[in-house]
């Protein structure tokens, strides 16, 4: 188990190397770039079959005991350690990352996204992952601080060299404010160890803050908050994902939402909420009150984007929609409650499951169509995915409907959890703020439904296009058919027109293909466990459970 948790840490960064250098000669076969798209497809399912068989061999019996560690020095002068384990907490979050990046690698493999070499795009995605899995599975604190930054490199060439319209200045602006994030986290990571005078994690939770003044819990929770909040990430420190989200390729936007947006929450629970207590008490109706501002502020901000006439991007809804998702989570971890942090670790999952199957939907729609802009999509009446590609228009709704929380998927129970959290919060917290938080964030629970469901109606409803007729001169999708021998110049006018005008009316009236084989294989693993967790919860919460109930009495089970 420890030799296969280092693997899983490591392997992707040996083969985002491995990917960089030549092919072996038996391995180039008749297209380079296919074998290196292959070559990702391969490393990744190895770790992801790796982090499976953590998961088998997973002692669920001792979820709350740090499993598959490892604890060699490196850094003596320091005490810095290169320490390596999991439990309940981080396990899902492991296995996720490793899920998803598999995915995406699959389904780059037929679906290469426009851009440079596929040789430095495999690499990224690769080191993306490592820096992924590193930050869920160490167990220093300067290490941790590494990991959470390696990740942003990838990430910023994803979007700069493969993205869209606008991608340098959304990628610039994603470095900016992660960095500037993270320098101010680094501070307060650097006082927690000076203090405490370890940078062991394991070590500082068992403490459970006794060896830190309340002053220093104070200023430490809100230096590594910052930094933590803007990677979430939360209102008002959010406003580099949508535009990060929109010009991003479309594996690049699930690999965002889907794992790098949990390693800010999953810092607030590994490291603030055992760490340094006292000041968690002091800043949750502060971190409360965000929460639920971002949960109506994303909400009513996919509304305004939802609209006709509104010109919004499908892909910039959903990134907005993660804002407010996450206020959910960050709801439940300022409850400072078993229930509350439950609920946000399940959140997490959901939504890494949900938003990454959304991003891909909206980035095949975007693909077929040209754009993600909803008023162009939609036309006059919609744009009838449920008519035209049928099994794409249900995935599409499947995925709003599990999104909004709908009861039996796994959207459902990390709201709800974290609403109940709320309600009760942990003792010496204000009960009439938090039941305010609650009231706020169930009525955003309601704004959810509303511009999830307006999505699916523009979207997946509507008056199929009528088919052009044999007579029109026009093929398959609008296109004309070859002009057989003798046509005269009068019947080769009126085919032109006919094309111009097609060409005009664009994605409205063109035939659009449905769900491939590639995309069913990349996306049916996110729809069943979508179902599974949603009708088996306990799944995740027997795992979580008893970390978490050992995390918030001060390392004790």
């Amino acid at each position: 188990m420890q030799a296969l948790l280092a693997l899983a840490v490591v392997g992707p960064l040996v083969g985002a190397v491995a990917a960089l250098l030549p092919a072996p000669p038996g391995l180039k076969g008749r297209d380079p770039d296919q074998a290196v798209l292959r070559h990702g497809v391969t490393v990744s399912g190895a770790i992801l079959l790796v982090t499976l068989v953590l998961a088998a061999g997973f002692d669920r019996d001792h979820a709350s005991t740090m499993q598959a560690t490892t604890d060699i020095g490196w850094i003596p002068a320091l005490d810095v350690r290169i320490h390596l384990g999991i439990d309940g907490i981080s396990l899902p979050l492991v296995v996720l990352t490793a899920l998803l990046t598999f995915l995406c690698a699959l389904y780059s493999y037929f679906k290469m996204p426009a851009g440079p070499s596929p040789k430095a795009f495999v690499a990224l995605i690769l080191l993306l992952e490592s820096g992924t899995l590193a930050t869920f599975a160490v167990l220093d604190l300067l290490l941790f601080f590494l990991a959470f930054e390696m990740v942003l490199v990838p990430m910023y060439f994803l979007i700069a060299r493969w993205g869209g319209e606008g991608k340098q200045a959304a990628a610039s602006k994603f470095v900016l404010y992660t960095v500037l994030g993270s320098v101010v986290m680094l501070l307060g990571l650097l006082l927690v160890g000076v203090n405490s005078g370890t940078f062991d994690m394991v070590a500082l939770a068992t403490d459970n803050g006794r060896g830190l003044s309340t002053s220093v819990q104070v200023v430490a929770v809100l230096a590594i908050g910052i930094g933590l909040a803007v990677k979430t990430p939360m209102w008002p420190l959010h406003s580099w994902l949508p535009d990060a989200h929109t010009a991003a390729p479309t594996v690049g936007s699930v690999l965002l939402a889907g794992v790098m947006l949990k390693m800010g929450t999953y810092g607030f629970v590994r490291v603030l909420l055992p760490v340094a207590p006292e000041g968690m008490h002091t800043f949750a109706p502060y971190l409360g009150a965000l929460a639920v501002a971002g949960i109506v502020y994303g909400s009513l901000a996919c509304l305004a984007l939802a609209r006709p006439g509104a010109k919004g991007d499908l892909k910039r809804l959903i990134a907005y929609s993660s804002v407010g998702h996450m206020g959910f989570v960050l709801l439940g971890i300022a409850s400072m409650t078993p229930t509350g942090v439950n609920g946000a670790l399940f959140a997490n999952i959901a939504h890494g499951l949900i938003t990454g199957l959304l991003f891909f939907l909206v980035g095949a729609v975007k693909d077929r169509h040209g754009t993600a802009d909803l008023d162009t999509l939609a036309g006059a009446t919609g744009a009838a995915l449920y008519g035209r590609a049928p099994r794409l228009g249900a995935l599409l709704a499947f995925a709003a409907v599990a999104s909004l929380g709908l009861p039996g998927l796994a959207g459902f129970w990390g709201e709800m959890l974290t609403l109940f959290g709320a309600f009760d919060p942990a003792g010496g917290l204000s009960r009439p703020a938090f039941w305010t938080f609650t009231a706020i964030g169930a009525f955003g629970t309601l704004l959810t439904a509303a511009y999830m469901l307006v999505v699916v109606r523009r979207v997946c409803m509507g008056e199929p296009p009528a088919r052009p007729s044999g007579g029109t001169g026009l093929g398959t999708g609008g296109q004309p058919e070859s002009e057989p021998t003798g046509t005269t110049g009068t019947t080769a006018t009126a085919m032109a027109t006919a094309t111009a005008t097609a060409a005009d009316e664009g994605s409205a009236t063109a035939e659009i293909a449905d769900v491939r084989p590639y995309e069913f294989a990349a996306w049916t693993p996110l729809v069943a466990l979508t179902v599974l967790a949603g009708l088996w919860p306990a799944v995740l919460l027997g795992l979580t459970d008893p970390a978490v109930q050992k995390l918030l009495a001060g390392g004790k089970s």
